[in-house]
């Protein structure tokens, strides 16, 4: 194990999986010889050549679509786009071709691709760049999105999203990139693609979170310990496809639920894993299930009125407090 931050765990997953396999390349807006706007790719132009880590034109669309060809015609490529934000240039390409691919060619042929995109809020980047889109993609069947909470999480799912030979959105919270943690040194370690992590046992209140909510419910559980109540907290990690054994086997065991998302609330991720837990879970739950999540409003740009807009630690014990008492 070595204690490394968020950025450079995906830095090394790319590195070994480009040393395992030549046929893994990475290409992007200034990735090359800028090595990346968050340094994710530092170092690999002067290892890997410019054969294999590419400077590309500032057009998402083409960058999707050229990575869709890519690998049908045998490559695994992994694409970065500057922010999550920008992916909205490429929907054409990531909604009708990428997730589609497979099933038009029906299997005969396979998509094994990665676009890396950050994301979220709380760095003061306005309404048009600080956006949390991860329902969108997850709304279009054919895509594996994966979204990490932990350095050890992020290097052992961008692995496994490179081997898979399913096209995979790969999301990264801006804010996450220099919390640091335990990572792995085994090249092969693999943190597969749909399965949940329980990040700390508990018995009274299951908090179901992923990215940077993650870090958070951690920090609020912590706090609520010290009330006496104890919170597991459920580390999504992939969002599609949902681990919904792993959210039942939770609430089932601690008969109350609340859930974490920065997205809006409206049609958001906490709307589904909680009509989930209510279909499947009904006559175990002690409470209705809660839903924390971002407003409905476009992003401000003051420091202080985008955090109000933002799930905060203190959202997230209030919410807790709120189930414990059974109110919704």
């Amino acid at each position: 194990m070595s204690e490394m931050n968020y950025r450079d765990a995906l830095n090394l997953a790319l590195k070994e999986e480009m040393r395992r396999d030549p046929s893994v390349v990475t290409w992007g807006e200034d990735v090359a010889l800028y090595e990346g706007s968050f340094k994710v790719t530092r170092g690999l132009l002067a290892e890997f050549g410019e054969e294999r880590v590419k400077d590309t034109p500032i057009s998402e669309n083409t960058i999707v679509g050229v990575t869709v060809g890519a690998a049908m015609g045998g490559l695994r490529p992994v694409a970065e786009l500057m922010t999550v934000n920008f992916a909205l240039l490429a929907m054409d390409q990531i909604v009708n071709h990428m997730s589609k691919a497979r099933y038009m060619f029906g299997g005969q042929t396979f998509l094994p691709m990665v676009i890396r995109m950050p994301g979220g809020g709380g760095s003061q980047l306005g309404a048009q760049h600080s956006q949390s889109l991860e329902t969108f993609f997850m709304h279009c069947p054919g895509l594996r999105v994966a979204y990490p909470a932990t350095p050890a999480d992020a290097k052992g799912l961008l692995k496994s999203a490179i081997r898979d030979n399913n096209p995979v959105i790969f999301l990264e919270h801006e804010l996450l990139y220099n919390s640091k943690g335990e990572v792995p040194e085994d090249p092969e370690f693999l943190v597969p693609l749909g399965k949940a992590d329980v990040k700390r046992p508990g018995e009274q209140v299951t908090i179901v979170a992923y990215a940077r909510m993650t870090v958070l419910a951690l920090q609020a559980a912590e706090e609520l310990a010290k009330e006496g109540i104890s919170c597991e907290v459920l580390d999504l990690r992939s969002l599609a496809p949902l681990d919904e054994p792993a959210i039942l086997a939770s609430v089932g065991k601690t008969g109350r639920a609340v859930v974490v998302e920065e997205c809006w609330r409206t049609c958001g991720l906490g709307a589904e894993i909680a009509t989930r837990i209510f279909e499947n879970c009904f006559d175990s739950l002690q409470a209705p299930v809660r839903r924390v999540s971002g407003l409905d409003v476009p992003m401000p740009y003051s420091r202080k009125i985008e955090k109000l807009c933002i799930p905060q630690k203190e959202t997230i014990v209030q919410a807790v407090k709120a189930v414990m008492q059974g109110k919704y």
